[in-house]
């Protein structure tokens, strides 16, 4: 008699204890169903400059999966869908060679990427409803009109910062553990609530802080600890602006603090428009910093000293917006996609 050894099966998360995800919906998110998956992984939230610093390396091993975040040859799981974040053809043969999994999809975000994974080896009907709201958000598909209604979904994803870790956390295992979602809403109204009295406030500063140069919508948020993502900042300055770049965070702030975080900015086609974005911002934000990066449609980079010999003064910011409307004039020929 023969016998016939059936073979095994290995799950992506073989071996991996640890998750780092962006402090994001979408990262959390994705986060959220690794852990479905395997409630005894513990997560850490990161943000992207912090990992391309080099300043969470000591979390990151073949243990480790990251999601929604850059690329990291040391991990053993990487989940994303940026396309800046993707390792090169070489850098993947590398990383799979030496046991490593990439699971980089072109997917509208890093919690689709996670859940297309594991779905046929898990339950994951609890996030059925919430899975098509992380998709818009993260990928420019919400409308106007669901902005301005500025419903719970939105302004819990509003709610996530790096800034309240214990927040992250509970919401996290909220979804990890099947909590329905009217149920997680519920849970946090107080502070939903609070957010949407605030929206009011947080409109007057955009609109105080925001010129349109050239179709680019400028919000200058610096040094007012505030910080906005590109769909409040389109919706005030409607259709003539076809992006916006948002500057955030302290002139003497660090990407190590996430109370005062070091100066930057984000990019964000607008995503209000009938018209699709024709335009790479990603190229804007890797013009001056090779730590920038993200979608075409939205992406961040830190703002440099036009001397790198020194550290950043107050005409710096003039000096990277300068750089900046200069590609963004020639974007016909330059940034087309």
């Amino acid at each position: 008699m023969s016998w016939t050894l059936s073979p095994v099966v290995m799950s992506p998360l073989d071996g991996i204890t640890r998750v780092v995800a962006d402090s994001d919906l979408d990262g959390l998110m994705a986060a959220a169903v690794l852990k479905a998956s395997k409630p005894e992984i513990e997560v850490h939230f990161a943000h992207p400059a912090l990992l391309r610093a080099g300043s969470i390396d000591h979390l990151i091993n073949r243990n480790t999966a990251i999601c929604d975040l850059p690329f990291h040859p040391d991990c053993g799981l990487y989940l994303d869908h940026h396309l800046t974040n993707r390792p090169s053809p070489e850098e993947q043969i590398v990383f799979e060679a030496d046991g490593g999994i990439c699971h980089w999809r072109d997917t509208p975000s890093a919690a689709r990427a996670a859940y297309d994974l594991l779905k046929d080896d898990l339950d994951l009907s609890h996030l059925e409803e919430i899975m098509p709201i992380v998709d818009a958000l993260d990928s420019g598909g919400i409308t106007l009109q669901e902005f301005t209604e500025d419903g719970p979904i939105i302004r819990l994803s509003r709610s996530l910062t790096l800034s309240d870790p214990e927040h992250l956390q509970v919401v996290l295992d909220q979804f990890a553990t099947g909590m329905p979602l009217n149920e997680i809403l519920i849970s946090h109204k107080q502070r939903l609530d609070e957010l949407g009295q605030a929206r009011e406030e947080q409109s007057k500063t955009v609109q105080e802080n925001t010129v349109i140069i050239d179709g680019l919508a400028v919000c200058d948020l610096s040094e007012t600890g505030m910080r906005s993502n590109g769909y409040l900042v389109t919706a005030l300055a409607g259709p003539e602006a076809l992006a916006c770049c948002v500057i955030h965070g302290y002139l003497d702030g660090s990407i190590q603090d996430s109370n005062r975080p070091a100066l930057g900015a984000s990019f964000y086609a607008n995503s209000f428009r009938d018209e699709a974005n024709p335009y790479d911002l990603s190229l804007l934000a890797t013009l001056l910093d090779d730590t920038g990066g993200g979608h075409a449609n939205a992406c961040g980079c830190r703002i440099q000293p036009s001397d790198p010999s020194r550290k950043l003064n107050q005409s710096d910011k003039n000096y990277n917006l300068d750089k900046w409307l200069k590609l963004w004039k020639s974007r016909e020929t330059k940034m087309r996609c």
